[in-house]
Formats: structure tokens, C-alpha cells, sequence
């Protein structure tokens, strides 16, 4: 049956792929013109551009989205949102499902592709992790994006959680960057990422309903650069629980079971 499914797996991923190289190339040109405009415009239009490609994509390559908790974002408020990351599909969720402008905290390394490069760059900012130059311009622009009324979206587990584990030991960047901007902080979890594209697994597909659950914000006033620990622990133990309570199969077993 194992074999069986990795075979068809395969073919998945020829039409996943086929799939969003033609749909992506429908929005291209458009994305690329955004350059003409200043933000925060700019990213708001990619924003819904992004949403609409993705409201094409995801359902005819088998993985409808389901998105819970939108009331969380009020209006004339933005946000840090942080998310767990399992899987290379967790940007085309995370981006176009979070209500109003956001952008996405990003490696550099995937702008060099060609063509998808300049829609990656549209919806990120870039960090190359290996440099602390760059690590530290990214958290000023990340600054930036709040400043200009935008949601500011990161993976607070730094890579993708390659462990066997609801979560991976989450970094403190995000945590202060709340605390220093006064923002109120969202957390946010995507099921099932990793069974649709396990990490390990070469050129595999395998359609499967998503779900993204936007949890009630934390409020990050009162707090001082003292309290980064306590903030992150506070939002890890959060997302963890809510991992944790969501059915018998979930994203840590993945690895594990064949139903994934």
C-alpha cells in the first residue's frame, strides 16, 4: 500500500506542479507591475492577488483551506502572527490567509528562483540566515512593516519542524520584536502541510484537506525585553495544546502512519 501511494504521489506532483506553474504564470506580469506602486498599496493588491491564485490552486490540486478564527484581526489593528511551520506549502497558506496585508519573514535564497523569484520577493521580507548584517536589516524591516500598518507574519521555529515533535524550540526574534513595537501577538497553526509534502520526500504531492486556525491574540503591553522567555514560552505552551487537541492524527505523527 506504502508503495502504492508514493507512485501515485508522484503523479500528483507532476500535475501540482504543471498546476501552479500555469496558474502562476496568469498572475506574473500583474505581481511584477506592483513594482510600479509604493507600499503599503503595493503589498495590500499582492495580498489579494496571492488569495486568488491560491483560491485556484489549492482546491484543484486537492487541498481545499479551511480558515478559522478571522475575527481575531479587528480592524484599524495589525498584528504579529506566528505560525508553525511543517512544510514548503505553509507560505501559499499563511500569506493569502491572513486577513489584510501581511508579509512574510523569508530566506533569501528562494528570490534567486527564476519568475517565482519576483512573487516571492513581492510577499517577504528577506533574511539570510547565515549573515548577521542581514538578520539585523530584516528586523528593522520587519519594524517597517508594522510602522506601515501591515501584519507581519513569522515562523517562529526558525526552519521547518523535521522532528517528530507538535513544534520545534521557537526563536526569540519574533517576541521581541512584539515587545519592542507594543504589537498584540496571534498565534496561528496550519494542519496538515506535511502530509501534503512531507519534508524528506523528493518531488511528492499528496491532496489533502488543509486547515489554518488563527488563536485569540496575546497582548504583549507591560512587557519589557525582560519578559522575551516568558512570552515565547507562553505562546509555545499555547500552540502546543492546540496541536495537541486536534484529533489522534495529527501533524507529529505524520511520519509515522501511513494514513498521512
Amino acid at each position: 500500500m506504502n508503495a502504492v501511494k508514493n507512485i501515485l504521489a508522484r503523479f500528483f506532483a507532476v500535475w501540482a506542479m504543471l498546476l501552479f506553474i500555469g496558474t502562476m504564470l496568469v498572475i506574473l506580469i500583474p505581481v511584477w507591475l506592483l513594482g510600479l506602486l509604493s507600499e503599503p498599496l503595493r503589498t495590500s493588491i499582492f495580498i489579494r492577488i496571492s488569495r486568488a491564485w491560491m483560491g485556484v490552486f489549492l482546491p484543484l490540486s486537492g487541498c481545499p483551506l479551511t480558515i478559522y478564527g478571522k475575527h481575531h484581526f479587528k480592524n484599524g489593528q495589525n498584528y504579529i502572527v506566528v505560525c508553525n511551520h511543517n512544510a514548503m506549502m505553509d507560505v501559499p497558506i499563511s500569506s493569502p490567509g491572513i486577513p489584510g496585508a501581511n508579509k512574510t519573514i523569508a530566506k533569501k535564497e528562494m528570490a534567486d528562483l527564476p519568475l517565482f523569484g519576483i512573487i516571492y520577493k513581492r510577499g517577504s521580507v528577506l533574511v539570510d540566515r547565515k549573515s548577521d548584517e542581514s538578520r539585523a536589516k530584516s528586523y528593522e524591516a520587519m519594524k517597517q512593516v508594522l510602522a506601515m500598518g501591515m501584519h507581519m507574519c513569522i515562523y517562529p521555529e526558525g526552519t521547518r519542524n523535521r522532528t517528530d515533535k507538535p513544534l520545534k524550540e521557537f526563536k526569540d526574534g519574533a517576541f521581541r520584536l512584539a515587545i519592542e513595537t507594543g504589537k498584540l501577538i496571534i498565534p496561528a497553526v496550519i494542519f496538515n502541510s506535511r502530509k501534503v509534502m512531507p519534508a524528506g520526500r523528493f518531488f511528492y504531492f499528496w491532496p489533502t484537506p488543509l486547515s489554518f486556525h488563527f488563536l485569540p491574540p496575546v497582548t504583549t503591553q507591560h512587557l519589557n525585553m525582560n519578559d522575551v522567555q516568558m512570552l515565547k514560552q507562553e505562546i509555545f505552551n499555547t500552540m502546543y495544546a492546540f496541536i495537541e487537541s486536534k484529533g489522534s492524527i495529527t501533524e507529529q505523527n505524520c511520519k509515522k502512519s501511513d494514513s498521512c
